[in-house]
């Protein structure tokens, strides 16, 4: 039994059994510490005689090894066999942007809240004032014409899967500044709780953090962290039934991101502007991942971080003259939930069944270069975002 592989299947179960609703039973509630696994299987190969500690741990590591193996196994044939809800075609619920009279549980509409969908006019003069403050940087974050402007994704599996396309999609744009570095921070099955406690879903490697893996990726963009000036942030709790119906849910959701943007604006000094987006249609999902009615109503959690801020919540406030500053400034970025097959009034999207995976809740390609593709059309056309986002005429 080879010790090193259990990085990868652990990494395995945890995707199958995020996806296929698999499980499987540890004999302790302890987690393997892998480093300590495989120096004593080393040991015990080199014919050193171990002691009685520490062989009675080697067996249980073997034996969870062994689970592991089978868990993989059975998950695999689990996914095998899902497929989209084909049916899930409508759950009825108006998006955010679409509602301006109606409410939903009580909650008014308006991506800001009663029935607007553009950010108070404060809120507005303060992310202006801080577009204007983007400029490329060098390594120390000094200003530099040879400089950077980093575009962080951050978020979730779904969050890497269309910024990763976005990415490919604005490099290739002639309309993108040079200076933009769009880096993708964002990692599979890492919902919004990880990344709020910086640990880890399942087996990393080493036991890395998200925020350590955030950091050797923009490490490996060529790029640091003090040319981080903006950020799209795209979360979700996963299995969210388990934590309570609306809005328990999605005041979760809520505590999560307040956290993650206080964190971000610690490691990120230069962060200066922030853009929320909710989840796409969840009524195709075949798992509890992260279906219907917690798909649209995470827009909810990302809409009260947001107004949080225009309150005047000190631990979200981003005006040195009001104190410390502690979060950049927050505005939606694209609103990309739709009710499946019914078109939505502001521009007709909708979401199809076949533009899913078989777990339902990740998308293909086609739905990964419609979200790119969105965010591309936002990140030109927005008044905070174009002018350091498009190259200069």
């Amino acid at each position: 039994m080879k010790i090193k592989s259990w990085g990868i299947c652990l990494a395995l179960v945890l995707a199958f059994s995020v996806v296929g609703g698999v499980g499987f039973a540890e004999e302790s509630k302890a987690p393997i510490d892998v480093q300590r696994a495989r120096q004593l299987m080393d040991k015990e190969g080199a014919g050193e005689k171990l002691s009685s500690e520490d062989q009675v741990y080697l067996d249980r590591a073997k034996r969870s090894h062994l689970q592991l193996q089978v868990a993989a196994k059975a998950g695999a044939a689990s996914r095998a066999n899902l497929k989209p809800n084909a049916a899930g075609t409508s759950v009825g619920f108006i998006p955010l942007s679409d509602m301006t009279t109606e409410t939903y549980k009580g909650e008014d509409g308006g991506l800001y809240g009663k029935g607007k969908n553009e950010p108070p006019k404060e809120q507005m003069d303060a992310a202006m004032k801080a577009a204007k403050e983007i400029q490329p940087l060098d390594a120390d974050g000094k200003p530099s014409p040879d400089g950077k402007i980093v575009l962080l994704g951050l978020g979730m599996s779904n969050t890497t899967m269309e910024f990763s396309v976005f990415k490919e999609v604005a490099d290739a744009d002639p309309d993108k500044a040079p200076a933009v570095v769009l880096v993708d921070v964002a990692q599979f099955a890492q919902d919004s709780e990880v990344w709020a406690k910086g640990t880890v879903h399942g087996g990393q490697p080493h036991n890395r953090k998200v925020w350590d893996i955030a950091e050797g990726r923009i490490e490996e963009a060529g790029v640091t962290t003090k040319q981080i000036q903006a950020m799209w942030l795209k979360q979700a709790r996963m299995q969210p039934a388990r934590i309570g119906v609306f809005p328990k849910h999605a005041q979760e959701l809520q505590k999560d991101i307040e956290t993650i943007i206080q964190l971000t604006k610690q490691r990120y000094p230069n962060l200066r502007i922030a853009y929320l987006s909710n989840r796409i249609y969840g009524g195709y999902a075949s798992t509890d991942l992260n279906p219907e009615p917690y798909a649209y109503e995470t827009g909810f959690g990302d809409r009260w971080v947001i107004q949080d801020q225009i309150k005047g919540d000190p631990g979200l406030n981003f005006d040195p003259a009001k104190g410390e500053v502690k979060a950049p400034v927050l505005l939606w970025g694209p609103d990309l939930w739709a009710d499946g097959l019914t078109p939505r009034k502001s521009d007709g999207l909708i979401w199809k069944a076949d533009e899913y995976q078989p777990d339902g809740t990740h998308p293909k390609d086609v739905a990964r270069k419609k979200v790119a593709d969105m965010l591309l059309k936002f990140f030109k056309t927005d008044p905070t975002a174009k002018a350091w986002f498009v190259r200069a005429k």
